[in-house]
């Protein structure tokens, strides 16, 4: 279960993870060990994210980290297809209720919970962000299907575009931070999307489709047609007309998203123009497997996503050097 991984002891075995820590001010050693659990979920479930979040000022990581933490640890109860629903549900349930605690009081002793309220205490991240993230979270277990855009987004507002305003204040921007909100949404949005169509097998998997029926329909796709593509393991010329089209809509939030990277405070902005191009090109993969995701999952190759970040480390470290100067 994804609650007993998260309860076993986490030790600071790296000596980056101990610098993040000194770093950002974090001394307790019950505090240290749950930032540290939710550092090795990230490095092992989110690879594009952990290599991005690397490139961020050392005392910054932490939080980012928390916040992996705590929305893989409620991905995790949601995906355990081998559970029973109502048995998810109900770790939901207790969840959302230890978190509520959490945030209100800081009484707990879990640790993705408790790298998460101590972030949230630090950077005074509003509760209904929160609230919104436990709603999607309860919508998978029971919604399988999403008929219009619409009532997708109500869905990804609360799975990834809450989690680009909630690493928005970690990150700091130069001006007020409400005009760089929006552009933060958009790029949890990008991000979520770009999932959907790179997980199109995996989802079906487990019941659920992440592509809006009626888009899917003006191309003559339904999910029995999905279906019959993930038991073949490839496309037909249907489905990858309606894939071209949602990989589209996509890169439209990529480019609506980038102009908030501007907005960012210098030292954040290597971190999100790294995982605003890898991820970005999760698309370009799809398209040129000619929408090969019924069979295998697509990535970015190691040696690209080290390439991608390699000078944009230089950068960062060159802004932390003339930060350190003044």
């Amino acid at each position: 279960m994804p609650n007993r991984e998260l309860r076993r002891p986490a030790r600071e075995t790296s000596p980056a993870a101990r610098r993040e820590l000194d770093a950002a001010g974090i001394h307790d050693p019950a505090l240290r060990a749950a930032y540290t659990r939710c550092r090795a979920l990230n490095a092992e479930h989110g690879r594009t994210y952990f290599l991005a979040t690397r490139l961020l000022p050392t005392a910054d990581r932490p939080a980012v980290h928390a916040l992996y933490g705590f929305a893989r640890w409620a991905d995790d109860i949601v995906d355990d297809t081998t559970t029973p629903t109502d048995t998810r549900e109900r770790e939901l349930h207790q969840l959302d209720a230890a978190l509520h605690r959490a945030l209100h009081h800081r009484a707990t002793d879990h640790p993705a919970l408790a790298a998460v309220a101590d972030t949230a205490h630090r950077y005074r991240l509003p509760t209904t962000l929160f609230t919104d993230f436990m709603r999607s979270m309860r919508m998978d277990l029971r919604i399988t299907e999403y008929p219009t855009r619409a009532a997708l987004d109500d869905y990804v507002h609360g799975s990834a575009g809450v989690i680009g305003l909630q690493v928005l204040p970690v990150l700091g921007t130069t001006g007020p931070r409400e005009h760089a909100a929006p552009h933060a949404a958009a790029l949890g949005f990008a991000f979520q999307l770009t999932n959907f169509l790179r997980d199109v097998g995996e989802d079906l998997d487990r019941g659920r489709v992440y592509l809006p029926a009626d888009e899917l329909a003006a191309f003559g796709v339904d999910t029995d047609r999905l279906h019959w593509c993930r038991r073949t393991g490839r496309p037909d010329a249907p489905v990858r007309r309606a894939l071209s089209d949602q990989v589209a809509r996509t890169r439209a939030l990529y480019r609506s998203a980038e102009p908030g990277i501007a907005l960012l405070h210098p030292a954040a902005r290597p971190c999100v123009r790294t995982a605003h191009l890898l991820y970005g090109e999760i698309l370009d993969l799809i398209v040129e497997s000619g929408y090969q995701v019924f069979g295998h999952r697509l990535a970015v190759p190691t040696s690209r996503r080290l390439g991608v970040a390699a000078p944009r480390m230089l950068t960062a470290l060159t802004t932390r050097a003339l930060r350190s100067r003044r």
